[in-house]
This record gives structure tokens, C-alpha cells and sequence, in this order.
């Protein structure tokens, strides 16, 4: 079995890697990448703002962005994508990509799920921290940028590499609209083997488990910086004492 998933992966490492490009569009584990990079890093913006908006003292703002997060997080991923698939064309008039319907998906479905963490990163801060902001002079949203944000955001690194993660292995869903990611490119490959599907998906988990697993050991080497910033001063104190 061993020899046989080598041999398979000597001969089609190209089509796990990059799919069918450059004949193609890309695809494989660099597609997979890219939409977990782009949608990571697009809903970024856009968790803070639904962050803000839940904890503005506005019903206005608040209400909406609240109704949003509990509709997203109670629906699973599957039937998003199938909504912005099909909605999307009608709304826009126009033909939308599998590809680009899946990062739409995924800056609003992980845009949803770090906005909880950005919120909870906010709420950890002691209240003080605003209020010596707006002494200094700084309004709300100025003192919420420039000295709320900063701090929580350092703060919840760690669990935002760990929504990283969950992204890439959110993207597998793609293939259901043929986006050419990694397992699109391995359904590709078992159906043209037809003899060794175990194989091909065994070969499939385990590039994802070696993917996942990389980006888990940077995120505990980053927890583990923080941990050492924010032990520093106490250890000093204790020293001095």
C-alpha cells in the first residue's frame, strides 16, 4: 500500500500541486493555499467591522451585525457556498467562478467566526484602557484604533493562525463547484486510477494533515512568544524584589 501511494505521488505530484496549470487554471495544493490566504486575509478587514458594529452602542449597527453572526454560524458552510453560487449570477448579471464564489464564501463565512474572536479579544482588555484613551483626547473610534485594537489583535494572534487552519480544510468544499483545490485535484486523479482509492485519499489527508499541522507549530511557537513578552516584565519585578 506504502509503495504504491509513492508511486502514485512520482507520477502525479504536478496535478496534486498545481493542477492542470499551466495548460488549466491553477489548482492542487497551490489553489488551496491561495484561497486560504485570500479568504483569511479578506475577512480580516471585515471581521473587525462586524466586531465593532456588535459592540457599538448603536441598535442600528449592533442589531444587524448580531443577526448576521448567529444566521452564519448556525448554517453550515455547504449551503452558504451553494447560495452565493447560484444568488451571486443573479444579483451581478454576470458569470461568477467557482473560484471566486469560494472566496467570496469564505470572507464572509470566516470573516463571521474571527469577528467572535476580535470581539473577545476587545472585551478581555481591561475597561481602563478606553478610558485613559479618550483622557488623552482620542475619540472613541481613534482610541479603539489606535489603542484597542493594536493590543487585542496581538493578543488573539494565536487563535486567528488557529482559524487559519480551519480555513484551509474549510477550501475541500470547493470541489462540490469545481474549484480545482487540492481535492478537486485528487477526485481528478482517483477517477482516473479507478483501482486505488484508498491510496489517493490516504495521499490527500495526509498533505492536509502536513499543511495543518505546519501552520498549528507556528501558531504555538507564536503563542509561546507572547506568553514570553508578557511573562518578561513580571519576572523582573520578581527579581527586583
Amino acid at each position: 500500500m506504502i509503495a504504491s501511494a509513492l508511486t502514485i505521488v512520482r507520477h502525479n505530484w504536478l496535478l496534486l500541486l498545481i493542477g492542470q496549470y499551466p495548460a488549466g487554471p491553477l489548482g492542487g495544493l497551490a489553489a488551496t493555499l491561495l484561497l486560504s490566504v485570500l479568504g483569511i486575509g479578506l475577512a480580516f478587514p471585515v471581521s473587525i467591522a462586524i466586531a465593532l458594529a456588535r459592540l457599538s452602542r448603536w441598535r442600528l449597527l449592533r442589531a444587524p451585525a448580531t443577526g448576521l453572526v448567529y444566521m452564519v454560524r448556525g448554517i453550515p458552510l455547504l449551503m452558504i457556498i451553494f447560495w452565493v453560487y447560484f444568488i451571486f449570477p443573479l444579483v451581478f448579471r454576470m458569470e461568477v467562478s467557482g473560484f471566486a464564489t469560494m472566496v467570496c464564501t469564505l470572507v464572509l463565512y470566516e470573516g463571521v467566526f474571527l469577528s467572535e474572536v476580535v470581539r473577545a479579544g476587545i472585551e478581555s482588555l481591561p475597561r481602563g484602557q478606553m478610558d485613559a484613551a479618550r483622557a488623552l483626547g482620542h475619540s472613541y473610534l481613534g482610541a479603539m484604533l489606535h489603542v484597542i485594537l493594536p493590543q487585542a489583535l496581538y493578543n488573539m494572534l494565536p487563535s486567528m493562525l488557529s482559524q487559519f487552519v480551519a480555513t484551509i480544510k474549510d477550501t475541500s468544499l470547493g470541489y462540490i463547484i469545481n474549484v480545482p483545490e487540492l481535492t478537486f485535484a485528487a477526485n481528478q486523479l482517483n477517477n482516473r486510477l479507478l483501482t486505488e482509492p484508498f491510496e489517493v485519499f490516504l495521499i490527500l489527508a495526509l498533505t492536509y494533515y502536513a499543511v495543518c499541522a505546519s501552520v498549528t507549530r507556528v501558531t504555538d511557537w507564536v503563542e509561546g512568544r507572547i506568553a514570553t513578552r508578557r511573562s518578561g516584565p513580571r519576572v523582573l519585578v520578581e527579581v527586583a524584589t
